[in-house]
């Protein structure tokens, strides 16, 4: 039998506030349906690649990290950045940084790659519910 851990010992997690969820859509009126997104390309994974000079800052925020067991993610893009310039948004999961996996680092560790590198290519995708997670940084 396996054993539990007590309740104390699970790690906390903050929910977003409650949002109604879109009126229902019958499966086969969906295809044509004027208030249903039948675009799932925005969840797929992308590359962005940003060159930083030094003394500059990239013009995003991330939130999570392994403590919070939720990832990595871009909670703030400042307007008219060069994050913003290359596609970066409020939600994006970032899934790695120069080939170093980000799905399951400190959040310490990643604020150190992004702040540390000169040229970042950076693999995310969209993931619209990370308003959730908590310490931002402006990187």
């Amino acid at each position: 039998m396996e054993a539990r851990l007590p309740y104390d010992d699970y790690p906390v997690v903050f929910l977003p506030p409650y949002e109604s969820p879109p009126a229902w859509v019958p499966p086969h009126e969906r295809l044509y349906h004027p208030d249903y997104n039948n675009e799932l390309t925005q969840f797929l994974p992308r590359t962005v690649v940003l060159k930083k000079p030094p003394g500059a800052q990239l013009g995003f925020n991330i939130r999570g990290g392994k403590a919070s067991q939720l990832g990595i993610f871009i909670s703030k893009v400042i307007p008219d950045s060069d994050a913003h310039r290359a596609g970066l948004q409020e939600g994006d999961q970032v899934l790695s940084v120069n080939d170093v996996d980000f799905q399951d680092i400190e959040h310490s560790k990643a604020v150190e790659i992004l702040k540390t590198a000169r040229e970042i290519t950076m693999r995310v995708r969209y993931f619209p519910y990370s308003k959730c997670l908590s310490s931002p940084n402006l990187i």
